[in-house]
């Protein structure tokens, strides 16, 4: 059985340029009608504070909120509601989640560059995060606590959850249970890009925070990087549909890698699944099996669209090739699914999140192992990392010079405040030196 529908199969090597372009440069875009839209409700927002998220609620919700932040007492009423096995699965993943960010906790350090002369850095919490979290359909609780777990950990002042309101007025339930579970101080039922303008400015209800992070939709990421781009906040980094690169060789279960593929695809119709297998007989045993999972797929029609989009099955000749690609793909997910993924992990650079060997389901990353899912995605994993404890910290930089320092030191700067013409380093410089003696 083939899939008719599959964006990209062949050999690796015999792509033509342009769709090996398309695999490797999958650029997160705003839509340029989105990006005007969202800057007026930015404006709106930063005008008109509470009465534009009211507003904006009543317009894209069709609801306004009885008050924008959300009891205490409803965020209990809503853990208290759950399911007990979903209640000890959000438990179990906070857990999770706090102990992996606490071993990623930096430490303070410091070090005695010269006799005399030392030097630390010194991790500091921010004062207050925002985290997003979509509702509705998209209702996310695992990202809740990815975004707020890592900022508790890190020690920030206050922690602040946005939501969009349902009808009844308040933010999904399982969104209010995950944020009382994650330890967030603060809930508001407020939505979309107001949301993020209402974090990034501040209003009479909504504090201004100085990061913000989470998933959302085109709107919200657009209105994320306009606030940024302003220098207003910090944001995590850029994110856009769901991706899966799955290097496999001929260990792997053509099943088991269709299933993955499957899994990452049922996001969203744009999201990007890709499998890169050694040998061209594993790759087309994987595009039968992906035919057959795609066919009984619960969300078959989302996976198909997906898979249609920017889903392959491809070959390399060997397990060189197929790393190469990995490297240069720079996936939000990365499964190596062969005989020696340890080995094979120290050979690639670049994935948002590596998870090693075919029992190491992306799903458990998505959920319970405790590492965090909200990376960057459109190949940024280049240059970009997950989110994490560190999104939640700035290093306070220090420096100590003793007198017998002082006299080690102002010669030295002395000249190179000369060249660069700058006397008053140089007198300052050596000031301290003979002040010193």
């Amino acid at each position: 059985m083939s899939a008719p529908w599959l964006r990209f199969r062949g050999a690796l090597a015999a792509l033509p340029p342009a769709d090996r372009r398309r695999l490797l440069e999958r650029p997160v875009l705003d839509d340029p009608a989105v990006t005007g839209a969202v800057a007026a409700i930015l404006e709106r927002v930063r005008r008109e504070g509470d009465a534009a998220l009211r507003a904006l609620s009543r317009e894209h919700d069709g609801v306004e909120p009885a008050a924008l932040e959300v009891p205490r007492a409803a965020l209990e009423a809503a853990r208290a509601r759950l399911e007990p096995a979903v209640r000890d699965a959000l438990e179990r993943a906070a857990r999770n989640v706090a102990a992996a960010a606490r071993a990623a906790l930096p430490r303070p350090v410091s070090l005695e560059t010269e006799p005399g002369v030392t030097v630390g850095f010194r991790p500091d919490p921010l004062p207050r995060a925002g985290v997003y979290a979509p509702g509705g359909r998209a209702a996310y609780p695992s990202s809740v606590l990815m975004g707020v777990v890592p900022a508790r950990v890190a020690g920030v002042g206050e922690v602040v959850v946005c939501s969009p309101p349902g009808r009844d007025g308040l933010p999904s339930g399982v969104v209010l249970a995950a944020a009382a579970i994650a330890g967030a101080d603060r809930v508001f039922a407020a939505g979309g890009a107001g949301a993020i303008g209402a974090l990034a400015f501040g209003t009479a209800s909504v504090p201004r925070v100085d990061v913000v992070v989470g998933p959302g939709n085109a709107w919200v990421a657009a209105a994320k990087r306009a606030v940024a781009a302003e220098g207003r906040v910090r944001i995590d980094s850029p994110a856009g549909p769901s991706e899966v690169l799955v290097v496999a060789d001929a260990t792997a279960a053509p099943r088991r890698v269709a299933l993955e593929l499957v899994a990452q695809a049922e996001h969203d119709p744009r999201a990007a699944v890709v499998a890169v297998a050694v040998g061209e007989p594993a790759a087309r045993a994987i595009e039968a099996a992906l035919a057959a999972a795609a066919a009984d797929a619960a969300r078959g029609e989302v996976v198909r669209a997906s898979l249609a989009a920017a889903g392959g099955v491809l070959w390399a000749s060997g397990l060189d090739e197929a790393l190469a690609f990995a490297s240069e793909a720079a996936p939000e997910h990365l499964l190596l699914a062969v005989a020696d993924p340890e080995a094979a992990f120290a050979r690639v650079r670049g994935a948002g999140a590596t998870f090693l060997g075919l029992s190491s389901s992306v799903a458990f990353g998505d959920y319970l192992a405790g590492g965090n899912h909200v990376l960057p995605t459109g190949a940024f994993a280049r240059l970009a990392s997950g989110l994490s404890v560190n999104d939640f910290l700035r290093v306070s930089q220090w420096t100590r010079v003793t007198p017998a320092g002082a006299r080690r030191l102002a010669g030295a700067v002395a000249a190179l405040a000369a060249a660069e013409g700058l006397p008053g380093h140089a007198a300052a410089a050596l000031a301290a030196a003979e002040e010193a003696r």
